[in-house]
């Protein structure tokens, strides 16, 4: 019954997606940058919807309520970090950036990185970086379909299948216009089927188990851990080395990453664009905190329900929804399986064409030069279906969880954070661009050489030289060069030399 219920849940949302990205070609214009960035005219309600589709993820139901069971509700500390460095990023830094995209018409974020450091080679290597930095991110989209067909009886590879096909064909169809309406559709999804799931938790749930939430919560007061001892889940039980290594990715991510970049460069107006962050800072508060008190209430269900499993399901924590989800009604279960699918696709639609637009402007139409929106459009969906067909091959091998994906392509791209906000305040062009150049090869050589040699996740949360995680370092390495750019001597103009006013 579970998997026929599934099924038809599934088609219904393929079916109401596909038929909001055919009314989203209605909107679409004529040209590359249409296509892109929806020509700079995106209304506030639905830029919100789209940033937060964009940025909420598989990591987040998947994820962080596997997170927040393993670790308890200091996972709820690191997403709020997150959330409060993206809105004040959002009100501080974004307004800037988005005058300048529709001044100086900017399609990637690689692009507007490089013409303010006047660097061509610059653009260029960030684009390429996006590309091998996003393509783990996005296998973590498809990874998390994946285990969801698997829950069901659909088999995994089945799921992964599905993301590629589902992602690519919402692309083709209207380009960011198409992302937009659909991101909607399935963020309206995402935050309805995920409230449905806390009330059902609450009323049927944990009584199922003789719980209320005093019980429940007593028992993540002593819940036993992975080394077979006693912890205080409602406690910060993370090492402060694992804390700063998970969070510094996150804290920039709203710089770093191009999905959410270029989001900023397509609300139609000043009214939209404060619309968009307001309504994004309301959505992402509400998800984050169903996310880990649902994380924190499974962990006590399953404790009194199944102990046996109870630190099983904390070692292979991306199992823990769909464990739980498949004691829920049907209907239900359906509902919040197929809103994780939203959740990834969503993300994976905007993860390949923005890396697929970077790509081609600032790779291919650089060295190439003028070409017709034909041709550009032809160049971005090669490389949209590239990246797509190998993070399909990463997803199937099942490598790590979901969580140490995102946030290892997110620290890869670190190294970015000091560079975008120096050039956004600064505009150093030329003179700065050693400097950008440098920044970024010191940043990566650190993250990488930690990935390399302590492998991603301990890198990321353990500390690798003087206490310190690699995100800290990668940070303070590529922020060195910056912070030299910027106390550099400013050299007066000729006419200030001669004591002559400067018009």
């Amino acid at each position: 019954m579970m998997i026929q219920v599934f099924m038809v849940t599934l088609a219904f949302f393929f079916l109401c997606g596909t038929v909001l990205a055919l009314i989203a070609k209605r909107f679409l214009g004529r040209g590359f940058t249409e296509f892109v960035v929806g020509g700079y005219r995106v209304g506030g309600l639905l830029s919100a919807m789209t940033y937060a589709a964009t940025t909420y993820s598989a990591f987040m139901m998947v994820g962080l309520v596997g997170l927040a069971y393993a670790t308890g509700v200091a996972a709820l500390g690191f997403e709020l970090v997150y959330l409060a460095a993206t809105i004040g990023i959002l009100s501080i830094i974004g307004p800037t950036i988005w005058v300048k995209a529709r001044e100086r018409n900017w399609v990637s974020p690689s692009q507007m990185i490089g013409e303010m450091y006047s660097s061509k080679v610059l653009s260029s290597v960030i684009a390429a970086l996006y590309l091998v930095s996003l393509t783990p991110y996005l296998a973590a989209q498809f990874k998390g379909i994946g285990e969801i067909f698997s829950a069901v009886g659909l088999g995994y590879e089945t799921g992964v299948l599905f993301a590629v096909l589902a992602n690519l064909v919402w692309i083709a169809v209207a380009g960011l216009w198409s992302i937009a309406l659909t991101d909607a559709f399935q963020g309206l999804w995402m935050i309805v089927a995920s409230v449905l799931l806390f009330i059902w938790t609450l009323a049927y749930l944990l009584p199922s188990a003789g719980l209320d939430l005093v019980k429940a919560f007593d028992l993540l007061a002593n819940a036993r851990t992975l080394d077979i001892q006693r912890s205080n889940l409602l406690g910060f039980t993370w090492s402060s080395s694992m804390f700063v290594g998970m969070s510094i990715p996150w804290i920039f991510f709203a710089i770093t990453n191009p999905q959410v970049v270029q989001r900023l460069f397509i609300p139609k107006n000043s009214y939209a664009y404060k619309k968009m962050v307001k309504y994004f800072a309301i959505y992402g508060f509400t998800y984050t905190l169903l996310c880990v008190f649902l994380g924190l209430i499974f962990r006590s269900y399953v404790a009194v329900i199944q102990p046996e499993i109870e630190l099983s399901l904390a070692k292979a924590r991306d199992g823990v929804t769909p464990a739980v989800l498949l004691r829920a009604p049907s209907i239900l279960s359906s509902l919040v399986f197929v809103g994780i699918i939203a959740a990834s696709i969503s993300t994976a639609d905007s993860i390949v064409l923005s890396v697929g637009s970077a790509v081609t402007k600032d790779l291919y139409i650089a060295y190439k030069g003028n070409v017709n929106n034909r041709t550009a459009l032809a160049v971005t969906y090669l490389v949209v279906n590239a990246m797509s067909l190998i993070a399909m091959a990463i997803a199937l091998r099942r490598i790590a969880y979901v969580v140490e994906l995102s946030v290892t392509s997110s620290a890869l791209l670190i190294p970015l954070a000091p560079i975008t906000i120096v050039g956004v305040y600064l505009e150093p062009k030329k003179k700065g661009s050693l400097y950008a150049v440098a920044s970024l090869a010191l940043g990566l050589t650190v993250v990488v050489a930690a990935i390399v040699l302590h492998g991603p996740s301990r890198s990321l949360s353990q500390p690798i030289f003087c206490g310190m995680p690699a995100p800290l370092w990668t940070l303070v390495a590529s922020s060195v060069p910056m912070l030299l750019l910027t106390l550099k001597p400013k050299h007066p103009t000729k006419g200030a030399k001669e004591g002559r006013e400067i018009p």
